[in-house]
């Protein structure tokens, strides 16, 4: 089964949290991490677009990108998300 923007977006704040409750004060990810613990990669019918965008849309201005790939998605995209992350209003 296909995995959704929902699947990713619900690993990223997973990890978020988790690293909030560590009292982090920035956590690294990359997709490659997240589409690995969610499923599905690697394989021929992966969903690392879709990740890829999950990841820079939960951005803010204060989180980096740390790794570009060439072509703009790919597992090697890594983000500094700082924590702890606004919460929404």
């Amino acid at each position: 089964m296909a995995k959704t923007a929902n699947d990713f977006r619900n690993e990223l704040v997973r990890l978020l949290t988790e690293g909030e409750k560590l009292r982090f004060v920035a956590v690294d990810i990359n997709a490659g991490q997240i589409h690995r613990s969610v499923g599905g990669y690697p394989g021929t019918d992966h969903r690392m677009p879709v990740c890829c965008d999950v990841m820079r849309s939960t951005m803010t201005p204060e989180d980096e990108i740390v790794v570009q790939p060439a072509r703009g998605k790919g597992p090697r995209l890594t983000v500094r998300y700082r924590l702890p992350r606004p919460t929404v209003k």
